[in-house]
């Protein structure tokens, strides 16, 4: 019996001046992918990069949330002026902005009552009917509204607080990997790696991604898929295909 995949996706926006800037390298891209992917079964289609504007953050969130099963933003709901990604989220869902009781409660025992400045208070503001997504580093959580899970930008924050995430999500199916390292060039090989692609097309991603490791130039071909046999049958297919009939080393 063939078994049922469960495709669940998501977008990711970025949310910030500092790294269209290149002030600031973006990390949390590359981790998000890769924990919704292998934790989740969760697919990432699409990333924003964008400025700390409300009217691009509104039109953003508005447009991706209705394509995609999940967005994540990053950045802007720390403490200063420029932060306003939580209020503008209240404005996509038509809601008021305002203290989080709880978050309020969190902050107000972690600073203490003498240190709790309103730049503080104002980390606890969010749209209402949130939910918190809380932050075991330093305190300020992110929150959950409908299918819109707002993070903040520094990495290692957002790293230590992303497995209060998971009991929101409703997992896909588990997306396996694979990969074959050639002694080639992608010239070398693109026209049989192409016909491969097109015969597992509705299966199969496979990706070629050049390298130069120790003084050799070579070919990193990756196969994704949500079905396992199929990776293996594709992947007889390149070393049949491709490895063997061209006499190409692999790595």
């Amino acid at each position: 019996m063939k078994k049922n995949f469960k495709k669940v996706n998501a977008a990711i926006i970025v949310i910030g001046n500092e790294i269209l800037s290149g002030r600031t390298q973006d990390l949390n891209v590359s981790f998000l992918s890769k924990w919704l992917n292998e934790k989740n079964g969760i697919t990432v289609d699409e990333v924003r990069v964008i400025p700390d504007v409300e009217k691009t953050i509104i039109k953003t969130t508005n447009e991706l949330r209705k394509k995609f099963n999940y967005i994540f933003t990053t950045g802007g709901i720390g403490p200063t002026h420029d932060d306003i990604t939580a209020k503008s989220i209240s404005k996509v869902f038509k809601v008021k902005y305002e203290y989080h009781p709880e978050a309020f409660k969190i902050l107000k025992k972690y600073y203490g009552q003498n240190n709790f400045n309103d730049g503080r208070k104002k980390m606890s503001k969010m749209p209402k009917g949130s939910n918190l997504i809380y932050n075991p580093s330093s305190a300020a959580p992110g929150f959950k509204i409908k299918n819109v899970f707002c993070l903040p930008g520094v990495p290692l924050i957002l790293k230590s607080m992303i497995h209060n995430c998971s009991k929101y999500l409703n997992k896909g199916s588990k997306v396996f990997s694979d990969s074959i390292n050639l002694v080639t060039v992608e010239s070398n090989i693109s026209r049989e790696l192409e016909k491969i692609q097109k015969k597992f097309k509705n299966d199969i991603d496979i990706g070629s991604y050049p390298f130069f490791r120790l003084g050799r130039v070579g070919v990193s071909i990756v196969l994704r898929s949500q079905n396992k046999h199929k990776i293996n049958l594709c992947k007889k297919e390149i070393l049949k295909n491709i490895v063997k009939k061209k006499k190409i080393k692999k790595v």
